[in-house]
Order: C-alpha cells, then sequence, then structure tokens
C-alpha cells in the first residue's frame, strides 16, 4: 500500500531531514518506490541550506500507517522518537549513528549504524558502495547534515570518516565547507522570534532511562544569553511539558557555538541526576557545562549512568 515513506525523528533537525531526501534519492536511483517526509517543522538552521542548495522540504505528516505499510528510518531508531503510529507498519531499514534502544521488529531488515558523527557519513558510503552519482544539491544538503551535527568539525562526536566524507561532498557540491558552514550555523542559531514554546522543542528528544523519561532539548546560539534571558518563561513552558508528558527530567541545553560550552537549564523531579552526571551544582536551575556541545556524546551517557 503506497509508497515506502522514508523518514527520521520528530523535531527534525538538518541530518534528519538532509539524510531523509538523500536516502530516498538513493533508493530511487535503484528502483525503489520511496518518498522522504518529515515529522516536524523545519528549523532555521535546515531551511537555509534548504534554500542554499534549491532542495524541497519534504511534505510533513502526522501518521503514516494511513497512507503506506512499510518505512525506513534515518537518524533515529527509538520508538518515542519516531512516527506516533510506528508500530502499525513494517520497519524494512533503518540508518542511523545512535544507541540502539526500545527497538524490535517481526521481521528481518537491514540496519546499517556505524559510530561516525552523522547519518549522511553513512549515506555517502551507500551511494558509493551502490556505484550512484551523488547530484550536486544532495551533496551539498549531505555536507550541511555532517556540518550540522559535528558542529563544523568541532563536536567530540565528529570522526575522520565525517571529515572526509565533508571534503568529498564539498567537492561535489563545488561549497567551501568552512565559510558555507559558519554561515549556515548562524542562520539556525537566530532565535530571536522564536517563542519559548519553541525553544525547547526545536531540537528535543525523548528517552528512557530504567523506569523514568527524561527529555533532553538543545539550541545553538551564538549568544546564550539571547535564550537564557528569558528563563522564567522558558521554565513555564518545561515545567509545562513536564505535566503533559510524565518526565522525571527535563533538560534543555542552551550551546554556544563560537565558544563550544554549554548552559544547561534543569528541571523535574531527577535534576539530581544531572549534578551528578556533570558534578555541578545547579543555581536558579541552570549550570554552564564546560566543553559540552554533543547531546549523545556527552549528555546522555552521563544522565543515563547518574539515574
Amino acid at each position: 500500500m503506497g509508497k515506502v515513506l522514508v523518514f527520521g525523528h520528530k523535531n527534525p533537525d538538518t541530518d534528519t531531514i538532509g539524510s531523509a531526501i538523500a536516502y530516498a534519492h538513493l533508493k530511487s536511483e535503484l528502483g525503489a518506490d520511496v518518498e522522504p517526509v518529515r515529522l516536524g517543522e523545519v528549523n532555521g538552521e535546515t531551511q537555509y541550506a534548504l534554500d542554499h542548495f534549491n532542495v524541497e522540504a519534504p511534505r510533513y505528516v502526522e501518521t503514516v500507517a494511513n497512507e503506506t505499510d512499510q518505512v525506513i528510518l534515518v537518524d533515529h531508531n527509538e520508538r518515542q522518537q519516531s512516527v506516533s503510529d510506528i508500530d502499525q507498519v513494517q520497519i524494512k531499514e533503518v540508518i542511523d549513528h545512535h544507541r540502539i534502544a526500545n527497538f524490535e521488529t517481526s521481521d528481518p531488515l537491514y540496519y546499517r549504524a556505524e559510530p561516525v558523527g552523522c547519518t549522511a557519513t553513512i549515506l555517502n558510503k551507500l551511494y558509493k558502495e551502490n556505484n550512484v552519482e551523488i547530484p550536486k544539491n544532495i551533496a551539498g544538503l549531505m555536507l550541511s547534515c555532517i556540518i550540522s551535527d559535528s558542529l563544523l568539525f568541532k563536536s567530540p562526536t565528529c570522526t575522520e570518516e565525517d571529515i572526509q566524507a565533508a571534503k568529498e561532498l564539498a567537492e561535489i557540491a563545488g561549497t567551501d565547507a568552512e565559510s558555507y558552514g559558519l554561515e549556515m550555523l548562524k542562520a539556525g542559531a537566530d532565535v530571536s522570534d522564536k517563542t519559548p514554546e519553541d525553544l525547547i522543542s526545536l531540537d528535543a528528544k525523548e528517552f528512557e532511562m530504567g523506569s523514568e523519561k527524561v527529555e533532553i532539548a538543545q539550541v545553538n546560539v551564538v549568544d546564550p544569553n539571547d535564550v537564557l534571558s528569558r528563563q522564567s518563561q522558558i521554565e513555564e513552558a518545561i515545567n509545562k511539558t513536564i505535566d503533559d508528558k510524565g518526565l522525571s527530567l527535563f533538560l534543555f541545553v542552551v550551546t554556544d557555538i563560537l565558544n563550544n560550552n554549554s548552559e544547561a537549564v534543569a528541571l523535574g523531579s531527577r535534576t539530581d541526576a544531572v549534578e551528578k552526571a556533570f558534578d555541578v551544582t545547579l543555581s536558579e536551575n541552570k549550570a554552564t557545562l564546560e566543553g559540552v556541545v554533543s547531546r549523545k556524546k556527552q549528555i546522555v551517557p552521563f544522565v543515563k549512568e547518574a539515574m
């Protein structure tokens, strides 16, 4: 029934949107009937990349079982981060670079997970393995994915494979990765028009840690004060989310993309896990996380262990 839909996680970031588009193109070139879709709004950084390389955003869907019975996941595998009716469709493939958690299927599938900094780095390999040429605009979008996930190659999640893939993709796209990347990140760091509700949901992921539910949201900025000057309103929005979702902890991380530090705002019944994880003391629900920029590598594992 219908095309196979390709999508990444809720609250999509550049890697989620770009990888869905890039993998759908590869699968189409190999003869599959597929379509990239998205599970949320396109953020400013991603829109900058789409506009720069003249690529249309995938259409938005709230559910998938009403139009297909097979899907492909990119940039995620945890069910709480996926579409709400994921249990009603068959997962045909997963292409991901995150931990594997809360995931099982009733049928065999193709699963490609690698410890690299970005899904697009894996896709670059898949294009080469299948002898499919990457179009200029798709290469630019994949480059954008790597720049985004690696914070322009400064994140500890960034590997040599990511850097090499970025060089190859920049050459195909005819783009200077450093200058373009900085402009793209700055475009995403403009939060002047965002509401508190926007800020805590732009890039938020929910995790099951033991018997407790934790949500960790992150926003990248040039000046953290652009966000923290509205801390009281942001805390109101966070507390509402905690109540609505039954969370034990909501951790909101404001990352300075120029200085590679983060400010964390923690609320909920388990804020002690944040203090323990990072050896900090929260003051007015806030603490500085020196050198912390990666949710995947520097935040989630330590919070999980502390809880």
